[in-house]
């Protein structure tokens, strides 16, 4: 099965010194730059509109159009603004990209920002990474020694800045409007749109918003051309990406594959669920994106395959579970995490969550009764699409995903007066210390 895998971005992280900058040109870096600088901005747009790359952050919106969405001629400055705040409990795998190689997001910042008239790029980084962020100062130091940035990059009279910055650790400015107004200073809440970004972004001015992911995977479309990264994955889902694979597997990690990759395929790599168990439920794209169970075993993991599953394909963040796990622990605990991030702007979201984390320890303790179910989805439905960004609708996920498919687990701990499972047993979601 080691066929499926693609290792392009990931290809040479097992090199002790991947993310210099002599390793990285050794190994083909820094020659899609060059060829970018040699075409027209227009043309850089249209060849990765080509490829048919989609935002690899979650949403999956085409990256060639959002960055043909920025006006020209508006007389404005224009910017570039790569989202590294990687929040989503289960996705890992920006992290590690920008450690192991930090040069192939540097060289697609460049070209990207080539192709949208920005002079001035900025890298939005997780504070609490700070081996991340020293990695990036670093590759950046090396990139301005070596004339990838600053004034007239390789003569090509195109100038440009790179600004590594470090945010406070709030899973809102995930959102990029949050990530926006976090970067100008202010507090991390998200704005009303529109207008959009692309017409009044960072400082008012027309940005572009991309994941880390999306950005690192354009030199690799312009060195080899839109057709070689359009050939893999589906039809609409095209191209490779990084499914991270943690909980109960037996070789977590990342596996980079294309789109259309079945879950199957990647458990068949990682060794399978761990030994003596079975798989039980499982999330596609972090603990946003509503579970899956072991029926969807073989569904393509695209972003078409999982909307119809009912699910979101999201960051490609799979978190695995067996039968050792409790669902509504589960559900409990992810829920506490977005009620604590809430940035509180909006009434939905910031009570909504609150009462659904009261809810859920109920049921969680065998309290409450069979009707706080429909409480719960009543809840839920009161938050989605009513909430000032879409943080609201995918903090109800975990709940509402693991009432459809464990819904005689929620009232099991009814009968049994609190939760049937071992909590010994499990190796994931433990009680808290008591304090």
């Amino acid at each position: 099965m080691s066929t499926i895998l693609t290792p392009t971005l990931t290809a040479h992280w097992d090199h002790p010194t991947s993310f210099s900058l002599a390793t990285y040109r050794r190994n083909g870096g820094y020659r899609a730059l060059p060829k970018a600088l040699a075409m027209e901005p227009d043309k850089v747009i249209q060849t990765v509109k080509e490829s048919g790359l989609r935002g690899r952050g979650g949403a999956g919106f085409p990256t060639g159009n959002k960055w043909a969405f920025i006006p020209q001629g508006d007389g404005k400055p224009h910017y570039l603004v790569v989202n590294a705040d990687e929040s989503e409990p289960g996705t890992c795998k920006d992290m590690p990209l920008m450690l192991a190689n930090p040069q192939v997001l540097v060289e697609g910042a460049i070209i990207a920002s080539y192709a949208i008239r920005a002079n001035l790029a900025f890298i939005y980084v997780r504070g609490e990474v700070l081996h991340v962020i020293r990695r990036l100062h670093h590759a950046v130091d090396e990139a301005y020694r070596a004339g990838y940035l600053g004034k007239n990059i390789l003569g090509s009279g195109f100038d440009l800045d790179i600004v590594v910055h470090a945010g406070a650790g709030a899973y809102e400015c995930g959102e990029e409007t949050a990530l926006l107004e976090s970067l100008e200073g202010y507090r991390g809440q998200p704005r009303l749109k529109p207008p959009f970004p692309a017409i009044a972004g960072l400082y008012a001015c027309p940005t572009v918003v991309n994941n880390v992911e999306s950005i690192a995977s354009v030199p690799f479309i312009i060195g080899t051309g839109a057709e070689a990264f359009a050939a893999l994955g589906t039809e609409r889902s095209k191209g490779f990406g990084i499914f991270s694979l943690t909980g109960h597997v037996t070789t977590p990690g990342q596996y980079e594959a294309p789109l259309g990759t079945t879950l199957r395929e990647l458990l068949d790599l990682s060794g399978g669920v761990r030994a003596g168990h079975r798989l039980k439920f499982w999330t596609p794209g972090g603990s946003s994106t509503p579970i899956l169970t072991d029926e969807h075993i073989d569904l393509p993991l695209d972003y078409e395959s999982t909307a119809a599953a009912g699910t979101m394909l999201g960051t490609r963040g799979l978190q695995i579970f067996d039968e050792t796990t409790c669902v509504v622990r589960a559900a409990l605990r992810w829920t506490e995490f977005y009620r604590h991030e809430s940035c509180g702007k909006c009434t939905p979201c910031r009570e909504g969550t609150y009462w659904m984390v009261q809810i859920l320890t109920e049921l969680e303790n065998g309290q409450g009764s069979d009707d706080d179910l429909d409480k719960l989805l009543d809840i839920s439905d009161n938050i989605v699409g009513r909430s000032f960004c879409p943080f609201g609708d995918t903090a109800v996920s975990p709940a509402v995903s693991t009432i459809k498919y464990f819904r005689d687990e929620y009232l099991e701990h009814r009968k049994h007066g609190g939760c049937p499972f071992d909590p010994a047993a499990s190796t994931l979601f433990a009680p808290e210390p008591t304090r």
